[in-house]
């Protein structure tokens, strides 16, 4: 494998870069026409642009990227994750173009797509799960049906998606009919598929993920888990690694049971196996992500494995040099991702001009980055500027380095999470584990962020006043020497 295409933009695009180039592969990027300058675009060996803006004009054309891959005599090709990352019938096009995908097989792809196709695969495999319906529903009414009978509160989930799209909390059955309407059109909207099923709604849960590796020689390793409850519109903003709810039993006993899900669908590579944990630490297998995750360097820094690089070398058709037995936890690593959006404002979008973009540099302090000083951000793609991972011995060090990162991580010009991740860092319940997947709903408030900026402004405003007093005195003490000296000659 000599030269990999990365499929993909901004900072994961950079990330696979890097350790393609320390394996001393070469690399390839695609771009659009509003990415010509960005940063993977540089620092890629080779460059090629793709289409105009929107995503689907370029990082969604299969067929364009296949062809440039052959035109440039390209190995492989890694997705990244968004984008063609999921997409079936991309790795099926990169298999008949005898083009390597550095990701599991097409076929396991859509079994783990599929929430209901997914749960079905490890059904044999004794793997505790929800209670909910076995089959897709459009039926209103046989679904209003099936919903009195699990008992409310119920969730209903767009099969096919992912992201919180098409998901609706129903607490009483009054309000069935009217959450499921919304959940099938916002499902067609997202996926093109209205197929939607019903389990029971975990009321307090936690979301905790189990990192996987597998190789083409049927070894399959996990590399513990994430804490992943941390959200906004049920996508995470903050992960962790290890969580500390899990014992060393239970972690052993989650790790086996992601395992038996890769083996359920064949898998290869890494993926990542999501759960719900509830109040009472009994957990359940939600669904599988068939890819590299945006949090997986935390999983790295705890394990001191660089997944991308296993990837790859799963792709050339090594056997796992890794084994269970290896891998132990060290310290613990935590992940802001450093959204542009606005936290005062129900974290909408906040699309602007990087008049400043200063990264915090330091001792366990690393920056999955994208962007550049006096960079746009683009209204087209996920607002995501970077990843801010820091990792400490213990899990107090990490979060209180966290803190102080994201003090010298400088934005000017539009608003971010940043805010929100210091918020989070701070408080109680985040600070002694005593968390879920509600924390925002239920800890969360701008007027908090508003109230600590007021008094940081206010803090620092007599502090200005104390130095300008003492400078006066200073100057005012230098005044009376040097006037006692003139009247001394």
């Amino acid at each position: 494998m000599k030269k990999i295409l990365v499929a993909n933009r901004g900072e994961i695009a950079i990330r696979v870069m890097r350790t393609a180039k320390k394996m001393g592969i070469k690399t390839v990027a695609v771009y659009s026409t509003i990415d010509r300058h960005a940063p993977h675009v540089k620092y890629a060996d080779e460059a090629v642009l793709i289409g105009e803006a929107p995503s689907n004009q370029s990082y969604l054309l299969g067929d364009k990227i296949i062809q440039v891959a052959k035109d440039l005599n390209v190995d492989a090709i890694h997705p990244g994750y968004g984008f063609l990352s999921e997409n079936a019938d991309f790795a099926e096009l990169c298999e008949a173009n005898n083009i390597t995908f550095i990701g599991p097989k097409s076929k396991a792809i859509k079994i783990m797509g599929s929430k209901l196709a997914a749960k079905d695969a490890v059904k044999a495999y004794d793997i505790p799960m929800v209670p909910g319906t076995d089959e897709a529903i459009t039926d209103i009414a046989e679904a209003k049906n099936i919903a009195t009978g699990i008992g409310f509160p119920i969730l209903i989930k767009a099969s096919a998606g992912g992201g919180g799209k098409g998901m609706r909390i129903v607490e009483k059955e009054a309000d069935f009919e009217s959450q499921m309407d919304r959940a099938i059109s916002e499902a067609v909207n997202a996926f093109g598929d209205g197929s939607v099923f019903i389990e029971k709604y975990v009321a307090s849960p936690r979301h905790i993920e189990i990192q996987v590796m597998a190789d083409t020689h049927g070894n399959v390793i996990h590399l513990f888990e994430r804490e992943c409850s941390i959200q906004r519109r049920h996508q995470k903003v903050v992960e962790e690694a290890p969580s500390s709810v899990l014992t060393p039993e239970l972690r052993a006993k989650m790790g086996e049971a992601a395992v038996k899900v890769a083996k359920a669908c064949n898998y290869i590579g890494a993926g990542t196996v999501e759960f719900l944990l509830d109040e009472n630490h009994n957990f359940y297998f939600l669904e599988m992500n068939t890819r590299l995750q945006v949090e997986h360097p935390v999983t790295e820094l705890i394990t001191k494995t660089d997944l991308v690089e296993q990837q790859i070398r799963v792709a050339r058709g090594e056997v796992l040099a890794i084994k269970q037995a290896d891998l132990s936890i060290h310290g613990h690593a935590l992940e802001l991702r450093v959204y542009a959006e606005d936290p005062l404002n129900d974290f909408l979008p906040s699309v602007g001009h990087l008049d400043v973009y200063q990264l915090p540099v330091g001792e366990n302090i690393r920056v999955d980055n994208g962007f550049e000083q006096g960079m746009d951000i683009p209204i087209y793609y996920d607002p995501m500027l970077s990843k801010l991972i820091t990792y400490g011995t213990t899990r107090d060090e990490a979060i209180q380095l966290m803190i102080k990162a994201i003090e010298n991580y400088q934005i000017e010009g539009i608003q971010t999470t940043l805010p929100f991740g210091t918020f989070v860092c701070e408080h109680d319940a985040f600070r002694s584990g005593d968390f879920d997947t509600h924390f925002v709903k239920k800890h969360y408030s701008p007027e908090a962020i508003k109230a600590k900026q007021e008094t940081e402004a206010n803090i620092a405003a007599l502090i200005a006043v104390k130095q300008y007093l003492e400078d006066q005195n200073v100057l005012r003490t230098c005044h009376s020497a040097l006037d006692a000296e003139s009247k001394r000659n």
